[in-house]
Order: C-alpha cells, then structure tokens, then sequence
C-alpha cells in the first residue's frame, strides 16, 4: 500500500477538532478553510492529499477550448487524491456529473471547490463528496480555462500545496501540511486516547476543571 493511502487511513480516524488543536498547539496558522465552504454529503468524512487547480475566467474562449482544457484536467486527476480547485470565479460550476463519474472511475476521493457545482442530484446518487459554496446550472463552456495545475493556491487565508492533507468532517475542512502529517496524525490520536480519559472521568462524576487539570485537555 502506498504511503500517501496509510496516513490517509490513520489520519482519517481523526476528527477535525482534535486535528485543529493540535496544530495549534504546534504553532501552525491558517490551516482552517471558510466556513462557507460545506459538504454535498454531510455525514461522509473527506481525507486524502490533494492534487490542486487554478484557472481564470476567459469569456473570449470558444466552447471547444473550455473543454478541451477541462477534459485534459480530468485526465491528468491522480486515484488517492482529492481534486481540490481555485477557479478564481463565483458564477459557474467547477464540477457536474460527467466530471464527477470520470475522476469517480479514476479512484479519486471527492473534490473541494472555492466555486459551485451543479447535476447535484446525480453527485448524490454517485456518492462523490463535494465541497462547494454553491450551486448554478451554469457550466465552463465559453467562460472559465485552467491556469495551473499542482500549483500553490489559496482559499480563504489557506496556502494549499500538492500532496498536503485535507481532512473534512460535519465541522468543517483542514488543512495539513504535508511535511507535518505524519506528527499530527500521531499526535491527533494520542489526543483523543487523552480525550476519553477526561470523558470517562466526567461521566464518573470528576469536576471538569479537575478533570482538566489532571488530564491536561478539555
């Protein structure tokens, strides 16, 4: 098994909560993604590296362009990974069914997007996790062409870089630095292991703040 699908595992086996203290007790900043952006499937948690993509909005390309350069995006998707995108653009969708069954196929874990999507119903139906701000029927075709791909980019205050982690739950999406991973995936485990204890010892009657003061957590 490749490296990048164990810590996708173990770090799956973390929550974002605990995954956030911990890089905040490290010193980490800017590693919690808009809250804007939220999950198509709510109760399915999204864990991987990323491979990223950048674009710009070009109303002066044909229709065969847009999605000559689209497709070529899709093809280049890597099995293992979250298709992670900053289109630059607040109008159209950045991800639909064709796209979403293709990258699906491919063994891509989901998609987040600084943008929209549409053909959410079938997204549903595919099980295809999806962040996004919004949805519009409105697609690429003769307004949007990729700039970058496996480039820096940033959402919100977030630098996201290819091969970082995400990891996405019901309280939102994080980002772990690539470097970082395998110490806060350590660390995160060690902290919930910590986190049952002091919840072991309040449900046994413990004061919480000499539950804390024991335990060191809250």
């Amino acid at each position: 098994m490749p490296d990048f699908e164990v810590l996708t595992a173990e770090l799956g086996k973390c929550y974002t909560g605990v995954v956030h203290d911990v890089m905040r007790k490290m010193g980490l900043r800017n590693f919690t993604l808009p809250h804007q952006l939220t999950p198509l499937l709510p109760d399915d948690v999204l864990c991987g590296p990323v491979f990223t993509i950048e674009g710009r909005v070009d109303e002066t390309a044909d229709g065969h362009q847009t999605l000559l350069e689209w497709t070529g995006l899709l093809s280049k998707a890597k099995s293992g990974h979250i298709w992670v995108s900053q289109p630059h653009d607040r109008t159209i969708a950045h991800m639909g069914e064709l796209s979403s069954e293709t990258l699906k196929s491919k063994g891509v874990l989901g998609c987040v997007i600084d943008g929209g999507i549409r053909d959410t119903h079938f997204l549903k139906a595919q099980g295809f996790q999806a962040w996004r701000r919004f949805h519009t029927p409105r697609d690429v075709v003769g307004h949007w062409l990729p700039t970058g791909f496996d480039v820096d980019i940033i959402i919100g205050d977030v630098l996201i870089q290819p091969g970082d982690f995400l990891l996405g739950d019901l309280d939102g999406l994080v980002r772990v630095p690539r470097a970082q991973v395998e110490h806060v995936t350590t660390a995160s485990i060690e902290a919930m292991q910590t986190e049952n204890k002091v919840r072991t010892a309040i449900l046994a009657g413990t004061d919480p703040q000499e539950a804390y003061l024991k335990y060191g957590k809250f």
